[in-house]
């Protein structure tokens, strides 16, 4: 399995762009799959670059329906003319920031007919599978950020209900993909204890303090490889490290093999 981050936060690479947002292209053994498309189409920018052709990607699977996520995806949809995409039936609600910016998907993307909606679990096939654990209880609070969404045409705190999880089974390994990991990362490996995650934990605002070493700690008590990004947060991922043997960070432009 071969995964790319078209598109994240930094960059290593002077002809590679990168923006806040994310977006990864994965080649399994029977798949070629984009996993979001970041928040604009610097993603198919970096992809032409890094020689990836997106008119060949079968299936596209949004993480969630924040625009850093789903912003290059009309985008997409131009480039390719078959991959259905795959996203939680939430994902086209409003979305909003602590200081009540819109950072929701684009209208336009709702009337796509290319859209598979999916609910708590929904399995593409053998190998890949789609779960948003919205009734799964979780044993670590919610934390918001201060994020908000409109339910029933109410403004309330978000609970992340549009957000889902790529599982991928390979080889005997299990590797899960998660955009931003809003509904706690700590959640995410009590419920699926993968051989290897990748993606955002969601931490990029909290402090560089003893409660995120707790954190580190325990991420590290499992026998995980994280591959991590996007809002993480580059200092708070610096800060985990020393604590967490098997932690690596996922540039726009950087390929991983498993």
């Amino acid at each position: 399995m071969k995964i790319t981050a078209l598109t994240e936060n930094t960059s290593r690479d002077p002809q590679i762009g990168c923006e806040h947002g994310l977006s990864l292209y994965i080649e399994t053994n029977a798949h070629k799959l984009l996993f979001d498309a970041g928040q604009s189409a610097l993603f198919a920018a970096n992809a032409e670059q890094l020689g990836v052709d997106l008119s060949q990607v079968g299936l596209a699977v949004l993480s969630h329906g924040h625009y850093d996520h789903a912003g290059g995806l009309e985008r997409f949809l131009q480039l390719n003319d078959h991959a259905p995409v795959y996203l939680s039936r939430y994902a086209t609600e409003p979305h909003y920031n602590a200081d009540g910016k819109y950072i929701g998907t684009a209208e336009a993307l709702s009337h796509s007919d290319r859209l598979r909606y999916t609910g708590e679990a929904y399995r593409i096939d053998e190998s890949l599978a789609l779960y948003s654990c919205n009734e799964r209880p979780k044993p670590y609070p919610l934390d918001t950020g201060g994020l908000s969404m409109e339910s029933d045409g109410a403004r309330c705190p978000e609970d992340f209900r549009h957000e889902q999880y790529l599982l991928i089974t390979e080889n005997g390994k299990r590797v899960l993909i998660s955009g931003c990991s809003h509904k706690g990362i700590r959640n995410l490996m009590h419920w699926f204890r993968p051989d290897v995650l990748v993606g955002g934990f969601h931490l990029m605002k909290r402090k560089l303090d003893d409660r995120l070493i707790a954190d580190a700690k325990a991420l590290d008590n499992y026998p995980t490889a994280y591959y991590t990004c996007h809002c993480t947060g580059v200092e708070q991922y610096r800060y985990m490290k020393p604590y967490m043997q098997r932690l690596h960070y996922l540039s726009a432009g950087q390929t991983i093999e498993l």
